[in-house]
């Protein structure tokens, strides 16, 4: 078994919580000092640095949101000088202004040190050929595993996002044995790579997927496809961006890396959920320099898994993600996330690798889902009452997985866009 940094991925439970005490008084200490939003919100609390005697004083500490990212934009959360900041990244948002962050060039090595680790974990080696085919922009996918692949030294190719074709070519021409991107887009690759019959000229054994929910029925239809191991990925740019929390070789749940944050699983009521309950992940920065942020509500809904790993790493591991938040759709009073829906789908045989989910509000104020699915080459016969049986299995496995009903629009493979980037799985025309 590989490790990056065995001291800290091995590192005794108590040593790590001692580490993290140091590590949030720290944090604390710079935010309060350099920060005026956070010494605003944590005198209105009446606390400060010197308060935080114990873990279990975080949550003293005042909440970050996103809004507030948006109300300090572009720089106002920065704990340095703006001189010690050696890059900036930020989201695109879908709605206000775009959340910025930044890193000094310790935050760069912090970085990049996280995302090695996660690449050795997962059985990365320096004779590895790896693709990123994610965007270089202000997007944090992009830089963020770069740097994390030339820090342990396999050797990075930067393809970025687009003109697939040419992505395959670059694989067969390479060798190229470990892939990055999104997980649809993965599929969409797997899907033309089939098409052209060439999946036996790639070399890959390692995919690493991220940046949108994914089903375990996604991860076994790209494993078989590219005859891969596929892993799941998680991260955030307010938290350096991806690297955040990765899966080892268990496939069972994603470490998430305890030495550089404190977390929390919070229900809607900002308390603690109980062990197994689905919360809110709330995570604080503890190494971050540029942008330290403290109890930042993510809006990703997972839990912990209690049990040891058999990898040996001390750090907790968090359920694969149920979805987000502000991701999750109320259709007459029922929660439905997109991954549940996908787990149904990637589970029938006849349905191919794309869907979208319309979410409507009809006559009589009622909400209505309806779903566009594609159906494989093998399923579309053209025959209505072999159509109709499978829209009606679809219809069935659905409701009783969701409680909801839900309308199935069979179409034909190719019809639903696909892009290089996140899915837009979810199309919401309610007025809400």
């Amino acid at each position: 078994m590989a490790f990056w940094q065995p001291k800290f991925e091995l590192m005794k439970r108590d040593e790590l919580e001692e580490l993290q005490l140091r590590r949030l008084k720290d944090t604390v200490e710079r935010a309060y000092r350099n920060v005026p939003f956070y010494k605003e919100q944590m005198d209105a609390r009446g606390i400060g640095p010197q308060d935080i005697k114990t873990l279990a004083d975080v949550l003293r500490l005042p909440t970050t949101r996103k809004v507030n990212l948006r109300e300090n934009y572009p720089f106002g959360l920065f704990a340095v000088p703006r001189d010690d900041v050696v890059r900036v990244h930020a989201s695109s948002g879908t709605t206000g202004k775009p959340t910025v962050v930044g890193y000094t060039r310790q935050d760069i090595e912090t970085w990049s040190d996280m995302m090695a680790r996660d690449f050795v974990m997962v059985g990365v080696t320096k004779q590895d050929v790896f693709q990123n085919a994610v965007n270089y922009g202000f997007f944090t996918g992009g830089l963020g595993v770069h740097y994390g692949i030339e820090r342990m030294g396999a050797m990075a190719v930067p393809s970025a996002t687009g003109n697939t074709e040419r992505q395959l070519e670059i694989m067969m021409d390479f060798g190229v044995t470990v892939l990055h991107c999104t997980p649809s887009y993965a599929l969409y690759l797997a899907e033309t790579a089939k098409a052209k019959r060439i999946v036996d000229k790639l070399k890959l054994r390692i995919g690493c997927f991220g940046a949108e929910p994914w089903s375990d029925e996604a991860r076994k239809e790209l494993e078989e496809a590219l005859n891969i191991k596929a892993y799941d990925s998680y991260g955030l740019s307010e938290m350096f961006g991806p690297g955040v929390a990765f899966e080892c070789q268990e496939q069972n749940g994603l470490h998430i890396w305890e030495d550089h944050f404190l977390v929390e699983i919070l229900d809607k009521d900002e308390q603690p959920c109980a062990p197994g309950e689905p919360g809110e992940l709330v995570l604080t920065s503890l190494t971050k320099e540029a942008m330290p942020l403290i109890r930042y509500h993510t809006g990703d809904v997972t839990y912990f898994l209690e049990d040891e790993c058999p990898c040996g790493r001390v750090s907790r591991k968090l359920h694969r993600f149920l979805g987000r938040a502000d991701d999750m759709l109320v259709v007459r009073g029922i929660n439905v996330f997109p991954s549940q829906i996908e787990d149904v789908l990637m589970s029938i045989p006849e349905i191919g690798d794309y869907f979208q989910v319309i979410v409507d509000r009809k006559r009589h104020g009622l909400d209505e889902i309806s779903i566009k699915v594609e159906l494989t080459d093998e399923a579309f016969t053209g025959e209505l009452g072999d159509l109709g049986k499978i829209q009606k299995k679809v219809e069935d496995r659905l409701k009783s997985v969701l409680n909801v009903r839900s309308k199935i629009d069979l179409v034909e493979k190719g019809s639903i866009p696909r892009t290089a980037g996140k899915a837009q799985k979810i199309v919401d025309l309610r007025k809400l």
